[in-house]
């Protein structure tokens, strides 16, 4: 709440009435009407109340002048306002569901697992970003279109799933499918995040017609390898003996992902456990911000009239005592 006087220096006006009414006060009580050579008997007489509170007349007068002159100097009460405008950050999420990505590297969790968790507390620490989502193994599907409805981003991520898709690893069309969604963006900054523990090896679209494709328009490839070094452990189903591990190497293209990361002007980043991968989101985050510019304001009211309101009844209310219970007698 803001309080102030558009026109301040009438104050000088009311602060010379105020001087006003203190002298007439005290002025008031050292005349005297008549004078007396002993005035003993009469300070045994009490004087009515009327008679005691006749000085109101004269103070209802000068409290109005008071009012009316504060009424010119126009107080206003101000509510400070914000207007926020943003520029957010659009931004399609890869996330490779291929068989894979069951590898349990990422203690205690799967890739996946692990890759889901990390994703969400991304999408949760983003404001006014609209994100969107493709899966993909041997083929790329958008799972959900750009939406600044996080809620709803989350329910789909949750229900992403290994072997909901063929599998294979579609680097090249999953980032086709992320180019199609951001294409009619008007975003100032338009972005890319694949996640993927493999080589490309299905799909119609190579991983380098995909990073061109995305240079075109302007879109920043973010790329992460996920998997350890070396071998990790894949569980299996054993017809017989049920699920059982095997180790096996883990081979994530490397050069193709620096690659498509470089002609975009983006970056590639190598997770080998939860952790990492959850410094590698961060980072990123910290890298795309959007931009915000708070315009603050200040929206005022006047208050004048309700000055000039209690005024007005001050003076009626002292000419009608002037005309009744005071009223003089030529």
């Amino acid at each position: 709440m803001i309080f102030r006087f558009q026109n301040p220096w009438f104050l000088i006006l009311a602060m010379l009435f105020i001087w006003l009414l203190i002298t007439y006060v005290v002025r008031r009580k050292k005349r005297a009407a008549m004078t007396y050579s002993d005035i003993t008997s009469f300070k045994q007489i009490s004087s009515p109340l009327s008679v005691r509170l006749r000085f109101l007349l004269p103070a209802l007068r000068l409290a109005a002048l008071i009012l009316m002159v504060i009424a010119l100097a126009r107080p206003q009460q101000g509510e400070a306002e914000e207007e926020i405008l943003t520029h957010g950050v659009d931004i399609m999420l890869a996330v490779d569901v291929s068989g894979s990505m069951a590898a349990e590297d990422f203690k205690p969790y799967n890739r996946l697992d692990a890759a889901k968790e990390v994703v969400a507390d991304f999408i949760r620490g983003r404001k006014n970003d609209r994100i969107g989502m493709v899966t993909f193994a041997g083929k790329a599907f958008t799972k959900c279109p750009l939406t600044l409805d996080y809620g709803i981003l989350l329910n789909f991520l949750e229900d992403v799933q290994l072997g909901s898709i063929e599998d294979g690893t579609a680097i090249g069309m999953a980032l086709a499918t992320c180019v199609n969604r951001l294409k009619k963006s008007d975003a100032k900054s338009k972005i890319i995040i694949l996640l993927t523990d493999g080589v490309n090896n299905s799909g119609e679209i190579q991983p380098l017609t995909g990073a061109q494709l995305a240079k075109a328009l302007n879109i920043k490839i973010y790329t992460i390898g996920a998997g350890k070094k070396g071998y990790a452990r894949y569980p299996y189903e054993d017809p017989v003996f049920g699920k059982r591990y095997i180790r096996a190497p883990v081979e994530i293209d490397e050069e193709s992902l620096q690659d498509i990361a470089g002609i975009t002007g983006g970056e590639y980043f190598r997770a080998t456990d939860k952790s990492s991968l959850k410094k590698i989101y961060t980072q990123i985050s910290r890298m795309e911000q959007s931009e915000i510019k708070v315009n603050k304001y200040v929206k005022y009211a006047e208050m004048f009239p309700l000055f000039l309101k209690i005024a007005f009844g001050l003076l009626v209310l002292e000419i009608l005592l002037a005309e009744t219970k005071y009223r003089t007698i030529p």
